[in-house]
């Protein structure tokens, strides 16, 4: 803003710090760059407000990604877990998802302290009241206590604090997650920019008192031993894990609820947001799934030094007197005592079409987005924003092309693919059914897909390059020995009778052997002579051996999604003049404008035939200017 004075000026200014501000901050900083991370309340850094649990099915895989780029979350995950689990063990590689419960007060204080350890990144109790701008550029921030930073660019991480509301039953407060202050400022400087706002909900269970609980009349949950680890930067990990514990709702809980379905702000008309589909709450299961009998909870811990424990399953933002009533008809719960009643909140979001691929506005240069202000669901599906988006706000800010990750390279590509050119009209959760090419994107081989992309960032350090060529250089090797031959042998029958696999009478390829169930590389070391490799090598052969064709399938489909992609439409390209397009596709290829053929095919409301009509425009085009 011209004759602005500043009080300090930096190059990237992120506002909020939650799951996705800290990472954006952590990002910019450790790529040289000078940051300023704005936080509403420093207690609340990277505040678990809903479950305390990172992973799980889908959002696991966006854990080891923000790790593989050299994101803070999984290393703060791997210190800061009191039970480690996998999930979908019995399907599988890709969709085996690790799940974590979380210490979250020390999980929050972890966070805080790699903030305040980073040299270049200034941490500031201070609200956000307004963008400021130059000729169309971020330029800086003017802060509630009346501030003003100098800044290039800047990352929006917002949260659910925007206008945030609150509902307990007949109870409703402006107010933010677990009892803290809403941001009410920057919603105005938003619109002023342009942009239009929406209302999205989520909410969250009850915290029961653990000594208020019959945890022996629960199933108990223990986690895998040994615990494994979501960073690519660590090691077997040993650590005493908690338990957690199953139970259910029953016909006399749904009565509860149905009984005073009326009261639930939900129903009554209090709330007008839109919630998400994929994560509802226990009055939404009753009513939307009324042939059920049950519904599974889940009873987790908080933390180590808490009494606090999540009911998992139970979001509700029904009034006080009726979350009483129908926690005590719960097996294990009769006698619970609640220590924080559950809640609805509702709060603003911006319509994530208005952002590139690269999360930056397509309004304001150097402006960038990330998290629930982009109307998604979920701290992994935050955190993976916010990594990319510091990332690419540092790279604006040094002139340098961004960093694109697509939806084949990626399950942040296929999020912020998603959101940039499908949009959301509701609370966006990360699934693995989303991915169209989730062979190649499991979990373990994260590393391989990311790490060297994200090497010209700055933020891989020279021991998880290092590691990365060794495990590279291991699955070679693997790879190579397994093209070799084995003899029938009665070792190696006794092997295959003790796997119930048919034995062989003939020569066999290593690498077909291990395409046979329940037949490991390990088996096959005790045998043969193959290299002796690390774990997270052995993961991958065998992910490969097994999955092989349906990989080189995946491969295919994406050489030709990659073959689109290499089609570029020009910035100049008008297309509402292109007569054979529909209308609709008009619009929606005018709004997003998108950087290739492959981008325009996946934008909702642009059909296959609008395809061929723009590919035979962009040859005559091409043919024109020859």
């Amino acid at each position: 803003m011209p004759g602005t004075v500043f009080d300090k000026s930096y190059d990237v200014a992120v506002i909020g710090a939650g799951h996705a501000g800290v990472e954006a901050g952590l990002a910019s900083a450790r790529m040289g760059l000078k940051t300023l991370v704005l936080c509403m309340d420093l207690d609340s850094v990277a505040l678990m407000a809903c479950n305390p649990s990172l992973g799980g099915t889908s959002k696991g895989h966006l854990v080891c990604e923000v790790d593989a780029l050299g994101g803070e979350m999984g290393l703060a995950g791997d210190d800061c877990f009191i039970q480690m689990r996998m999930l979908n063990t019995g399907k599988g590689p890709a969709v085996q998802s690790l799940r974590a419960q979380i210490d979250k007060r020390r999980y929050h204080e972890r966070m805080k302290r790699a903030l305040e350890n980073e040299a270049l990144l200034d941490l500031m109790q201070d609200e956000c009241a307004e963008i400021l701008t130059e000729n169309g550029s971020v330029c800086g921030v003017r802060t509630a206590l009346g501030a003003c930073y100098g800044a290039r660019a800047a990352v929006v991480c917002s949260g659910v604090y925007l206008n945030s509301r609150v509902h307990t039953g007949e109870f409703h407060r402006d107010r933010g997650p677990s009892g803290l202050a809403s941001a009410t400022l920057l919603s105005s400087s938003l619109k002023e920019l342009g942009f239009e706002l929406r209302r999205f909900k989520t909410g969250t269970p009850p915290r029961v008192s653990r000594s208020s609980l019959d945890l022996d009349r629960m199933a108990i949950q223990p986690g895998d031993v040994p615990p494994p680890n979501f960073s690519f930067m660590n090691g077997d990990i040993s650590r005493s894990q908690e338990p957690c514990y199953l139970t259910y709702t029953n016909a006399r809980t749904h009565a509860v609820i149905r009984e005073n379905i009326n009261r639930s702000p939900m129903f009554s008309g209090a709330i007008h947001a839109t919630g998400t589909r994929y994560c509802p709450s226990i009055e939404d299961k009753i009513i939307r799934f009324a042939d059920k009998d049950r519904h599974q909870l889940f009873i987790e811990p908080e933390g180590l030094s808490t009494d606090e424990m999540y009911v998992q399953g139970l979001s509700t933002s029904l009034p006080r007197d009726v979350q009483d009533a129908m926690l005590r008809t719960i097996e294990g719960l009769e006698h619970c005592r609640v220590m924080r009643y559950g809640y609805a909140i509702e709060y603003d979001c911006i319509d994530p079409m208005e952002l590139d691929p690269a999360l930056q506005s397509r309004r304001v240069r150097g402006l960038f987005f990330a998290g629930q202000i982009n109307g998604t669901s979920g701290y992994e599906e935050a955190a993976a924003q916010g990594v990319y988006a510091g990332i690419n706000a540092a790279l604006y800010v040094k002139g340098e092309e961004p960093l694109v990750i697509g939806r084949g390279e990626a399950y942040l590509g296929v999020l912020c693919d998603d959101l940039t050119l499908k949009g959301t009209n509701e609370p966006y959760r990360m699934m693995t059914c989303r991915a169209e090419y989730r062979m190649m994107l499991r979990q373990d081989n994260a590393d391989l897909r990311l790490t060297e992309k994200a090497r010209r960032t700055g933020l891989i350090s020279p021991e998880r390059y290092d590691r990365l060529m060794r495990k590279k250089e291991s699955i070679s090797l693997a790879k190579q020995a397994l093209e070799g031959w084995a003899p029938p042998s009665e070792a190696l029958n006794a092997l295959l009778r003790e796997k119930g696999s048919t034995q062989v009478r003939t020569g066999v390829r290593l690498e077909s052997l291990l395409k046979r169930s329940g037949i490991g590389y390990t088996d096959l070391m005790a045998l043969f002579d193959l290299p002796a490799i690390g774990a997270d090598a052995i993961r991958e052969v065998e992910a490969e051996a097994l999955y092989g064709g349906y990989i080189r399938r995946q491969e295919a489909e994406l050489a030709k999604l990659h073959a689109m992609e290499a089609a570029p439409i020009p910035k100049d390209v008008d297309f509402m003049a292109i007569g054979n397009l529909r209308t609709e596709a008009r619009q929606k290829l005018s709004a997003i404008r998108p950087r290739d053929l492959g981008a325009a095919s996946r934008i909702s409301g642009v059909s296959p035939a609008d395809i061929a009509v723009l590919t035979v425009y962009l040859k005559a085009r091409t043919e024109e200017n020859k």
